[in-house]
């Protein structure tokens, strides 16, 4: 049986929880600091990557950032979609509080806005796969189906076992593309770093059937 397009979920990411930070540098000791990117990530297999961004910013800027990021957990879109905006003109380096708005954006319905911050924050780290996954959801709902695969194929270059990026793609290539080669690759992918998810298993088996036709 062929699993309709309401039946499964296209899986967000909210980069706080993938730890984006903000590291303030005192103008002082920054001669003797040695030279790093702006940002760079760290694998950690058992749960992930940690993403780290370098930047000078004062302290009230993190607070900001801070209590925005809680005002969004709370359902306070608003409040923190305006403090987010003050701290990305604040620090438009960071890539962190762009990917916030344009997940923030996302959840408020504004997909245009969501996109031109997601755009923004792959301006300043070209190498953030939580914002190429975002931008890929955003194009799916726009149906940029083509340019959705290529931000999700992004993320999972820089980061393969980035599973909700792999599970998005697999999803993808099914119900919107028909391409079942990509998405039973991209599944079975899935399924090596969450063996546990029983709705992909089946969706491997549905597709396997599908092909033997």
């Amino acid at each position: 049986m062929h699993i309709s397009t309401t039946d499964r979920t296209f899986v967000n990411v909210r980069n706080a929880t993938l730890l984006a930070v903000a590291a303030f540098l005192i103008s002082a000791c920054a001669a003797t600091q040695p030279t790093r990117p702006p940002a760079h990530i760290e694998i950690q297999e058992a749960v992930g990557f940690t993403i780290t961004e370098d930047a000078r910013i004062s302290g009230d800027v993190r607070a900001d950032y801070e209590e925005a990021l809680a005002y969004l957990e709370q359902g306070r879109h608003e409040e923190g979609i305006a403090l987010l905006k003050s701290v990305a003109e604040a620090a438009p380096g960071l890539s962190a509080p762009r990917i916030d708005l344009g997940i923030a954006y996302h959840r408020a319905g504004d997909l245009e806005a969501a996109e031109s911050n997601l755009l923004i924050a792959l301006e300043s780290n070209p190498g953030q796969p939580v914002a190429h996954n975002e931008l890929g959801i955003v194009y799916r709902k726009t149906g940029r189906f083509d340019q959705a695969k290529k931000s999700y194929e992004a993320a999972l270059e820089i980061y393969p076992g980035f599973h909700f990026a792999r599970r998005n793609l697999a999803i993808l290539c099914d119900l919107y593309l028909a391409d079942l080669n990509c998405a039973l690759a991209n599944y079975e992918a899935y399924m090596t770093t969450v063996p546990s998810d029983d709705e992909a298993s089946m969706w491997i088996s549905d597709i396997r059937y599908r092909l033997e036709q």
